[in-house]
């Protein structure tokens, strides 16, 4: 994992919950861990990693998700087995 992701992983997890985290980051990251990621009507995406299934969506006008979103990927990506210092 790069430096970046690395970093992006670590504000993923950061507590409190931050409202300025970049949506293509996130899908970016997500990719690097060789999730499957898909679209699904609309702004949906659909997220498949380690066996677990997800269904976001992008935020839009703004480039950030809010905190609801994030908390959300976080138990995702809980759920498929990766940790704040993970390393793929």
């Amino acid at each position: 994992m790069h430096k970046k992701q690395q970093k992006i992983l670590q504000q993923i997890f950061d507590d409190p919950v931050r409202a300025d985290m970049k949506w293509s980051d996130i899908e970016n990251l997500l990719v690097s861990f060789w999730a499957e990621v898909s679209e699904g009507r609309g702004l949906r995406v659909r997220i498949f990693l380690n066996g677990v299934r997800a269904l976001f969506h992008r935020p839009h006008p703004e480039k950030e998700c809010d905190k609801g979103a994030l908390e959300a990927m976080i138990r995702f990506l809980q759920e498929a087995g990766v940790e704040h210092h993970a390393e793929f």
